[in-house]
């Protein structure tokens, strides 16, 4: 018997609301307030109905934007009443729409803390799997073909989920509950080292373990990364670092350098609490930071700066790589100065060619090249008051490189901006 009290609403939300796994906490927000209904994926965000007890409807609205997921942003959300259906049950359904594309597209994100607990536990089935991803973490941008975003619509259309991922992504209270790009050691992708000729050196289950003992002697590496190869080389070889600039035809630009942890980079850098922060944060860019004296990096990898650009591991793959070598490495965007990042492991064969001593490559397809960002934060002004200190300045930080984890958002301009 239908509840007098019921109303059903018709609710558009817009943002940053695919690929950040805002699906599944609506409907586990409309199970908990005990409505039904529907959510799905459309061409401009997501689409809501819900019916229930008009002070549960309320509060699921409140809920929409106060609890959701970190790495959500909902920016517009419109609501209808519509008639009651008195339905039983709420789920998420495929897009079936056409119309016009105004999709906040989700931005690559840097792996989650629960994924790298997983990567690293011996008793974990995806225990060192360099591709394992849940909602909260992983690629979406660069792997992203088509709009809405679903697993049809991503570079990993080709890889068919197992039984076990398939349970995962069907399962409610699975942290991987219809995270599109999830896979395993069983049905996703896997690396593969190559020679500079392309033959295979060894597969998936030597190939990390092949690539390091390479890095260890001091050869350069093209490590097909989230979107797109990077060149890596080990940043304490002097010998190393001035092949790679020889080769890659890049003389004095300053090469990024990747560590292993942030106690790691407090060794060889001057680090600031604000850009601790920004190094951990889910979009992990490249920070600018001050180089501490004769710590011991090879001259060429910033010849003469009294900065260095430091990052951590972004991916499960760089994780893995790091956990290993222990100890700082350039990784560079793989391309010859002034040229865009290679993407494809057979390109890269022809543009890396006489760079790359050999290639750790993996058969996930890059939709589209995606370099890491680059920040700066900037010390804010001290603010006085009869000579004493106001408050604790507050620091801006400065995106010299938009990329990896911060776009394609869009930049919002305050209101109150002057021209």
């Amino acid at each position: 018997m239908r509840n007098a009290l019921a109303q059903r609403l018709r609710v558009e939300v817009e943002g940053t609301v695919q690929g950040v796994g805002f699906r599944p906490f609506v409907y586990r927000l409309a199970r908990e307030l005990e409505l039904t209904g529907w959510v799905r994926n459309t061409r401009n965000g997501v689409l809501i109905e819900v019916e229930g007890d008009s002070l549960a409807v309320e509060t699921f609205l409140q809920r929409l934007r106060a609890d959701a997921p970190a790495s959500a942003s909902v920016d517009a959300m419109s609501t209808t009443l519509v008639p009651a259906l008195d339905e039983t049950g709420f789920s998420i359904v495929p897009c079936a729409e056409s119309g016009q594309r105004t999709l906040v597209i989700p931005p690559d994100l840097a792996t989650c803390e629960d994924c790298r607990r997983e990567l690293m536990d011996h008793r974990d089935r995806r225990f060192g799997y360099p591709f394992l991803t849940c909602t909260q973490c992983g690629p979406r941008y660069s792997l992203l073909t088509a709009i809405p975003y679903e697993r049809s619509n991503t570079a990993m259309a080709g890889f068919e989920l197992c039984s076990a991922c398939r349970t995962e992504y069907s399962t409610e209270s699975d942290r991987r509950f219809h995270a599109e790009p999830i896979a395993c050691p069983t049905c996703g992708p896997h690396l593969s080292l190559w020679d500079e000729e392309g033959h295979e050196i060894t597969g998936p289950e030597d190939a990390l373990q092949q690539a390091r003992v390479m890095l260890d002697q001091g050869l350069i590496v093209a490590v097909k990364g989230l979107g797109g190869f990077q060149l890596w080389v080990d940043a304490k070889s002097e010998e190393a670092v001035r092949r790679l600039r020889e080769r890659k035809r890049r003389p004095e630009k300053p090469f990024a350098v990747l560590f292993p942890s942030v106690d790691a980079i407090r060794a060889y850098c001057l680090l600031s609490s604000d850009e601790e922060v920004l190094l951990c944060s889910p979009q992990a860019p490249i920070v600018l930071v001050h180089k501490r004296r004769d710590v011991g990096l090879a001259d060429a990898v910033a010849p003469g700066n009294p900065y260095l650009g430091v990052m951590l591991p972004a991916t499960p793959l760089h994780h893995l790589l790091m956990a290993s070598l222990q100890r700082p490495m350039v990784a560079t965007s793989g391309n010859r100065s002034e040229e865009p990042i290679v993407t494809d492991e057979r390109e890269a064969l022809v543009r890396l060619k006489g760079i790359a001593d050999a290639l750790l490559v993996h058969d996930r397809p890059i939709a589209r090249p995606v370099d890491d960002s680059v920040v700066l934060v900037v010390p804010g002004k001290v603010q006085s008051v009869d000579g004493e200190q106001k408050e604790k300045p507050r620091a801006d930080v400065m995106i010299i490189r938009r990329a990896r984890g911060y776009a394609p958002l869009a930049i919002r301009w305050p209101d109150n901006a002057t021209d």
